[in-house]
């Protein structure tokens, strides 16, 4: 058996469908620009979208206080601007100077407004309760030391009497 001689043909004969391939590409060109209008037509309207929503979702401007809710707001504002600008550090250090072991301080209220300072303080006698008030009118920081009210504590065992003195601030808060 003998084989017949291979015969390659390097030059290839022309083909036939050239117009088939140039009308594809030519159909799929206009779809693809098609496809590229209408991608940047709905970029467009989401950028418009995008920009609606921003301005309604924005904070509406607020609406102007009735004249009689800003002055309650301005009144409480102010009271607290002279409650912090109370001279707290010179109060508390009168208050201590004038300090006897057996008086307990059991509460200190000052009220900024009216320039007072209301003492609640217990004492197991008297004389010390006599004291105490002496020493916070000598101080030098309060004016118009006075006893406001004095009871004794029957309910406790060793019957402290609780008592109560208002004073004038001397310094301006």
């Amino acid at each position: 058996m003998t084989r017949a001689p291979l015969q390659l043909d390097f030059i290839a004969p022309r083909r036939r469908g050239r117009l088939a391939g140039a009308l594809v590409l030519a159909v799929s060109l206009v779809l693809a620009g098609g496809l590229l209008f209408k991608y940047r037509e709905a970029q467009q309207r989401l950028h418009q979208l995008d920009a609606l929503d921003a301005l309604l979702a924005s904070p509406r401007p607020a609406r102007a206080l009735p004249r009689e809710r800003r002055d309650a707001e301005m009144k409480n504002a102010r009271a607290v601007v002279r409650q912090l600008a109370l001279p707290w550090a010179q109060l508390i250090e009168s208050l201590e100077r004038s300090a006897i072991r057996e008086v307990a301080l059991l509460n200190i209220h000052p009220d900024a407004e009216q320039r007072l300072l209301r003492v609640t303080a217990s004492t197991p006698r008297e004389e010390l309760m006599i004291e105490y008030l002496r020493r916070v009118a000598a101080s030098g920081s309060f004016a118009e030391v006075h006893l406001v009210s004095h009871q004794v504590r029957e309910d406790e065992p060793l019957r402290p009497i609780q008592f109560s003195l208002q004073a004038s601030f001397r310094t301006s808060p």
